[in-house]
């Protein structure tokens, strides 16, 4: 339980820059404070925090960002991050900018500088249009959780309270995009409409797994294929072929080559999906420690088949085939047949996150086969000029 705001204007808040690898070690380490007594927190792994916030992240091949600590009492009460992207801004002009990263105490006064602070940065780097959340990019975990508090969050996937977004209204934030995640049981029985239109196209469609000796190859398939799918989407941004190779070399350890489906239309590969096992039920164990012997337990309950449910963070079907009768049939197939896999593994639920809310063509997918609104992610928005 949260307690009602509070204000700290009497005892001095302090919002420090972050800088070096201890900054960014402090900075990874503030949800920590922030959630100590949340029971639907989950912990990240550290390892992988700091190496998101360091150098080493491709995406700072074309972006530039600052990170910020608040501090009241020496102790750490918040964190903010903002974000200038020059990809972004290709596409949607010159003056737009980010925040992200946003964690604050139930506090008014701290959520408040916070907010201010990472505004006036992106002002003096001539960004005058802000949105946000983006952890950092549209391409990594973004938005605030607006519905859907009494589940904890799945893999690679968003949380926070639910006061957040009356304050950031507060601070004159508008609701700009909706993102949704839909709960999807993994023993449904497709409708008589998909058996039919998959029977329409079943010599035409053939799906596959991963080609684990041709894995380069096959990342940069996913890759141009989700570009191309998602490029006339809502605040796209295309992956660069180094993003989506780290994206690929972080999960391919994590993902069994039958959870991940590549779909071909007559021979060239047209649709894929990535399926994830809910790291989540077994992040809370480690407490964002790998070291010393986190990444056996981690690997002995992989190895096990304990772990319930999944996520698929990665879809697309090529453009051409949207609105579509072999559209429909290739993201049901991308879909089916990893599902079938995944039950027979143990997985009983998965999650399919996010989706844009007004992507009905995939809604309608989803909901015809037997999937759930259950969580709802918002973009805010401001105009800072």
């Amino acid at each position: 339980m949260h307690s009602s705001p509070g204000c700290l204007s009497e005892r001095e808040i302090k919002i420090l820059p972050v800088s070096g690898f201890r900054g960014i070690r402090d900075f990874a380490d503030v949800p920590w404070k922030i959630y100590a007594n949340d029971p639907l927190w989950v912990p990240p792994l550290k390892l992988e925090r700091w190496l998101h916030f360091s150098r080493f992240n491709p995406y700072f091949k074309h972006a530039q960002w600052q990170g910020w600590i608040a501090y009241q009492d020496n102790q750490p009460v918040g964190r903010i991050s903002a974000q200038i992207d020059t990809l972004h801004q290709e596409r949607y002009g010159p003056h737009t900018g980010h925040f992200g990263m946003l964690e604050s105490i139930h506090d008014e006064a701290v959520f408040s500088q916070l907010i201010r602070t990472a505004e006036n940065w992106l002002i003096e780097h001539d960004a005058y249009q802000i949105t946000g959340p983006f952890n950092f990019s549209i391409n990594h975990d973004c938005g605030l959780l607006v519905q859907g508090f009494d589940t904890p969050p799945v893999f690679m996937m968003p949380y926070s309270p639910e006061w957040y977004a009356g304050l950031l209204e507060q601070n004159g934030y508008s609701p700009r995009k909706d993102l949704l995640a839909y709960w999807l049981e993994t023993d449904f029985e497709p409708p008589p409409a998909m058996r039919m239109i998959d029977h329409k196209y079943r010599n035409q469609i053939q799906v596959r797994t991963l080609r684990r000796n041709q894995f380069d190859e096959e990342i940069e398939i996913m890759r141009t294929i989700f570009n191309d799918a998602w490029s006339g989407n809502w605040g796209f941004v295309p992956f660069t072929s180094e993003e989506f190779a780290e994206l690929g070399s972080s999960l391919r350890w994590l993902v069994p080559d039958e959870f991940v489906q590549i779909a071909e239309m007559n021979g060239e590969p047209v649709a894929f999906m990535v399926g994830l096992p809910n790291l989540n039920e077994i992040l809370p164990a480690l407490n964002g420690k790998l070291l010393p012997f986190g990444w056996l337990q981690l690997a002995r309950k992989l190895r096990a088949n304990t772990i319930t449910t999944a996520r698929v963070p990665l879809m697309g079907v090529r453009k051409q085939f949207h609105h579509t009768l072999p559209g429909i049939a290739l993201a049901f197939k991308v879909i089916d047949a990893p599902r079938k896999i995944a039950h027979a593994r143990g997985i009983q639920h998965v999650e399919l996150s996010w989706i844009l809310e007004d992507n009905q063509p995939m809604r309608a997918i989803l909901e015809k086969i037997g999937a759930r609104e259950y969580k709802r992610y918002r973009i805010y928005e401001k105009a800072l000029a």
